[in-house]
């Protein structure tokens, strides 16, 4: 492995280690009695909990309340422009950085051969974590090694993301970043994903990679599975 690929290798897997599962709220025991509600709905509805202790501004939260969550990955990948290689993908998305628009990322895929990347990336979500679409600039470093050429450098880009529904269920984003820019070995990276729920914790997704430099044009195809903590 290229040496320059330890360092977003080493930092993608201290980010998994950032993910750790949020815990519950205990429900408050202090409950209305206005309601003309048998005792024991009162008792297992932590909505109606809440609600007799404070009316809460519902629509702020919908704004604010995150529409995807943070993503392990891991699955196929395939390299149509090194003879149909194939190799792995794996990588860590979103991983909120306390309850703020930032997050990280990184990811590294592989044909254990003449294709290699790696990189990891800071993006800041602009918008409402609420809203149906985001945009986030994006600065990081990322390293690539192909059959022509190796190269690595700062990653600056944006992100789209559309949240085609909340909770993860299912969003599309695309994302352009360009390794060095400006220098002379400058390569303009194209992401397009797309994911789909198939249980609360686990997607399906697919991911299509475009690399542009001086010396050629490379791609990728990823088939991933991807687990929501």
């Amino acid at each position: 492995m290229p040496k320059y690929l330890s360092l977003p290798i080493a930092i993608l897997c201290c980010s998994f280690a950032l993910i750790l599962p949020a815990a519950s709220e205990p429900a408050s025991p202090n409950l209305s009695n206005n309601l003309d509600l048998p005792p024991e709905i009162r008792e297992d509805s932590r909505v109606l909990q809440r609600w007799s202790e404070d009316i809460p501004n519902v629509l702020e939260e919908i704004n604010h309340d995150r529409a995807f969550r943070t993503r392990l990955r891991l699955g196929y990948a395939q390299f149509p422009s090194s003879d149909d290689a194939s190799g792995l993908m794996l990588g860590v998305e979103d991983v909120f950085i306390g309850k703020t628009g930032l997050t990280l990322r990184g990811d590294y895929q592989t044909s254990f051969g003449d294709r290699e990347a790696g990189g990891v990336d800071l993006q800041y979500y602009v918008l409402p974590l609420g809203y149906y679409v985001n945009v986030a600039p994006v600065i990081g470093y990322r390293a690539i090694s192909t059959q022509n050429y190796a190269t690595d450098g700062v990653n600056l880009g944006a992100k789209l993301i559309l949240p085609l529904s909340r909770t993860g269920a299912a969003d599309i984003s695309l994302t352009q970043s360009f390794i060095s820019p400006g220098g002379a070995d400058e390569v303009g990276i194209t992401t397009l994903s797309v994911g789909y729920a198939i249980t609360h914790n686990l997607r399906l997704s697919t991911e299509i990679q475009k690399q542009n430099s001086r010396v050629n044009k490379d791609s990728t195809v990823g088939i991933l599975l991807e687990w929501m903590p």
